[in-house]
């Protein structure tokens, strides 16, 4: 296979695909009517002066936190000890069997405790989901009137890390829910829970950071906590985060340690996130989210420049992908999208959580900039597709060795029939496939990688390796615009990068 050398490639990859996936619930019904909240959207007074006490702020909203006690049936048999079939053993003892019924199947009790949040009247309450996820029975303990109640799980939500539980009871001491997007960072909070199983205890703070998206370990698909420095530990998972209002803001899912203890970095679910998957659970039983079918990334101030835009704020569409609501709507590659229903989307993780918070079915309007003009375009939300992403599908070109450029760093060739149908390459995609990437070039720098396929280069077309030589040879300016087809895992899209063109491979 001939191989052509290509102008060095250089620009780190702005931001991921990120794929959506649905999450699946079990419920056992829906008690009553919907939900009804006691609501205050009133920002909290920050010109107020602080107090000598927070007494009366925790009086009024203990009563609305409860002990969560959840327990997990475990079947199980007892071992027989491998000494007992030893020939040894058997010489010196006889055969030894266990006694009658040893062997028969018994049942284990495990038990773990948390916290939850008594949010309207009639028994609903709110909790993190990792505190009932694989719980058999659920209770919760009311303080203030020592009462225990056997709760009903109406539903779960692992990507959110919320679940809802429902009791029956009237006339419950409902907490006021405010809204959490008026939280500013250095707004004070109290926790409120049951941490260690020492009782209700409260603990101060203030709001450390918003909108966070740390990964949890890949715990949860869908991240915007309150961070705060308040101290959260062991006990204390679906507990209270409130304002000094005693209005709830948030729930309490989890912290980052490094002993396991506080160290001053915990973070709750947004009451606003909360309330919207109470909403679809208590009314159906299942959370549907929003599908727009278009593969974002963020925006880095490379394809800012590359794109004409004032700042980096927005999601780049990377790819579109095909008979989805955005193609359907006209939606395309390289789009910008600053906005939806007029909330504005400041990157592809925020536009992730902006969408899987709107119902299937809803016609919303999507603010653009293409090519340096803004205009809106009508899209009618789709349900976010079921099913897993497959993992660790390799990609191994057969494409053989050839001599990278010492220079440039990067070596291409045209897409065979046998690769395309190893790399599993649509039809309607063509370009120059990268099959080497020198490790000490800018395009290593750049994480370009073997196997990529190169589609455009500076919005121009790229039908081979040829194709690509040139448009690298001709390109000026600081910086190049390319385009990239990539199949990583399950994954197989398009995405941008701003490649520097000032400098050379050492």
């Amino acid at each position: 296979m001939k191989l052509k050398p290509v102008f060095g490639l250089c620009a780190v990859l702005a931001g991921a695909a990120v794929i959506l996936s649905v999450s699946h619930f079990t419920s056992w019904g829906r008690e009553g009517g919907a939900p009804i909240f006691n609501l205050s959207s009133t920002p909290i007074n920050r010109d107020a002066r602080l107090g000598t006490s927070f007494a009366p702020i925790v009086k009024k909203v203990a009563p609305s936190v409860v002990n969560i006690y959840s327990t997990r049936f475990v079947k199980e048999r007892p071992m027989r000890n491998p000494m007992f079939d030893d020939p040894i053993f058997r010489q010196f003892f006889g055969n030894q069997t266990p006694a009658e019924g040893d062997d028969r199947e018994r049942t284990r009790k495990e038990q773990s405790l948390g916290s939850g949040v008594i949010v309207s009247p009639d028994g609903y309450i709110l909790t993190a989901n990792h505190v009932v996820a694989d719980a058999d029975e659920v209770k919760v303990s009311i303080a203030d009137s020592k009462k225990e109640y056997t709760a009903k799980v109406i539903g779960k939500d692992r990507a959110t890390d919320i679940a809802v539980l429902k009791i029956q009871a009237a006339n419950l001491p409902a907490v006021t829910l405010a809204d959490s997007d008026q939280l500013e960072v250095g707004d004070i909070v109290l926790a409120v829970g049951n941490p260690f199983g020492l009782g209700q205890s409260v603990t101060m703070g203030i709001v450390s950071g918003l909108g966070r998206h740390y990964g949890v370990n890949g715990e949860f698909g869908y991240e915007n906590f309150i961070q705060t420095d308040a101290a959260i530990n062991k006990g204390n998972s679906g507990g209270a985060l409130v304002d000094a209002e005693g209005r709830l803001i948030g729930i309490n899912t989890w912290i980052a340690s490094s002993s396991g203890g506080s160290e001053g970095v915990g973070f709750a679910v947004p009451i606003n996130m909360a309330r919207n998957v109470l909403e679809r659970l208590a009314s159906g039983g299942v959370v549907t989210r929003g599908y727009l079918g278009i593969v974002p990334q963020d925006i880095d101030a490379d394809l800012a420049k590359q794109f004409g835009l004032a700042d980096q704020n927005g999601a780049l569409v990377g790819d579109v992908m095909p008979e989805t609501p955005a193609a359907k709507a006209g939606l395309k590659s390289g789009d910008v999208i600053t906005e939806i229903n007029g909330k504005s989307i400041e990157d592809a993780h925020s536009l992730q959580l902006t969408v899987s918070q709107i119902s299937p079915g809803t016609l919303v309007a999507v603010k653009i900039i293409r090519n340096g003009l803004a205009k809106t375009v009508s899209v009618t939300l789709a349900e976010l597709p079921g099913g897993e992403v497959a993992a660790n599908d390799e990609n191994d070109s057969s494409s053989g060795p050839g001599m990278a450029d010492a220079l440039d760093g990067v070596t291409v060739a045209d897409l065979e029939p046998e690769v395309r149908q190893q790399l599993r390459v649509p039809a309607s995609v063509h370009g120059a496939l990268v099959t080497e990437v020198d490790s000490d070039s800018n395009s290593a720098d750049a994480h370009l990688q073997p196997n990529d396929l190169i589609v455009e280069i500076n919005r121009q077309a790229v039908a081979s390796a040829d194709d690509a030589v040139r448009l690298c040879k001709a390109a000026r300016g600081e910086h190049i615009l390319v385009k990239i087809w990539r199949r990583n895992g399950g994954f197989a899209g398009t995405r941008y990068l701003s490649v520097d063109n000032t400098k050379r491979a050492k």
